[in-house]
């Protein structure tokens, strides 16, 4: 099996060529860094983007909304999406508002999305998404009712193409700029979680056990 997703017409990076990889090992580390993905599609009345909370396993991708949602039908109903994922890691300041960019780290998937009807596979694939969001809370929670499973929609995504593309350089400034006697350099953006509290009807005593304790103050 490759390493690396076949190049095509739809996943082919063009602009900034040198920042794009198809390293399946570099895509699915980025997925596995973001907490929300923006899902685009096409409808009768024209194109539908929505973030949506999902998870990876492999080469599959699970979405997750509400069965009765707007989104899940249209998604059972189409053929084809495309999903986005990107990390804001920083502000490029250069000498000048057209060499000025963003540090980030992005992939763009395309695949046939499918609607989980099985119960356990639902299940299987909600542990997934769960792991993604807030990794060893699915073995501490009680166990999903039968009526809750049914009420969840979850969308499965075998990634038939995909890209990823990260910037992460100094400011790519013209060769006479450099004599301008500006500051230029790189503002970093840090998303991470913060510390822990207490739901107000919290039970007295009760502490978060060590997984979700080590949650605190994590980086994506």
């Amino acid at each position: 099996m490759s390493n690396q997703y076949e190049i095509k017409k739809s996943n082919k990076v063009r602009q900034l060529k040198k920042k794009a990889s198809y390293d399946k090992k570099i895509v699915h580390s980025i997925l596995d860094a973001g907490l929300v993905a923006h899902v685009g599609f096409n409808q009768e009345d024209g194109p539908v983007v929505v973030p949506m909370l999902y998870g990876r396993e492999k080469n599959e991708i699970y979405l997750h909304g509400a069965r009765k949602a707007r989104i899940i039908k249209l998604l059972d109903k189409t053929d084809r999406l495309s999903l986005n994922v990107t990390l804001l890691d920083g502000i490029v300041l250069a000498r000048s508002t057209f060499n000025s960019s963003m540090h980030y780290r992005s992939v763009t998937v395309f695949g046939k999305p499918e609607l989980l009807e099985n119960h356990k596979e639902k299940l299987s694939a909600m542990r997934v998404i769960s792991e993604n969001t807030a990794p060893g809370r699915w073995d501490e929670v009680r166990d999903s009712h039968i009526n809750e499973v049914k009420m969840t929609g979850v969308i499965k995504v075998t990634i038939e193409e995909a890209s990823a593309k990260i910037s992460d350089s100094d400011p790519d400034d013209n060769l006479e700029d450099y004599e301008i006697s500006i500051w230029a350099g790189i503002l970093p953006i840090s998303m991470k979680t913060g510390d822990l509290r207490n739901d107000k009807k919290l039970k007295g005593g009760i502490k978060p056990s060590k997984k979700i304790s080590s949650l605190q103050n994590r980086k994506f």
